[in-house]
């Protein structure tokens, strides 16, 4: 698993990881950490909840978890946002 630093959290054997996202950015991008929040770019439009959808594909890619165990806690209309990856742990 990549190194996430400040922006992930073990909560048993889950994962809460805190995001910044930047949607409608030119490309697909997961960048590092700062600020404590994994920074996010995605070329989808927050409407909707697209997005955050595709955060969800971008952080389970990233991972190398599969999407349905990636989940949105808070933020659902910010751009600071916290995803549950369950049984995210065992990976680290």
């Amino acid at each position: 698993m990549k190194d996430l630093g400040d922006a992930c959290r073990q909560q048993g054997d889950d994962l809460v990881v805190s995001v910044r996202v930047t949607p409608r950015a030119r490309h697909n991008t997961v960048g590092g950490v700062i600020n404590g929040a994994l920074q996010i770019r995605t070329t989808a439009p927050p409407a909707d909840g697209k997005a955050n959808k595709a955060v969800i594909r971008l952080l389970a890619g990233f991972l190398d978890v599969p999407h349905s165990s990636v989940s949105l806690l808070r933020g659902r209309t910010r751009r600071d946002k916290s995803f549950l990856v369950r049984n995210g742990a065992n990976k680290l």
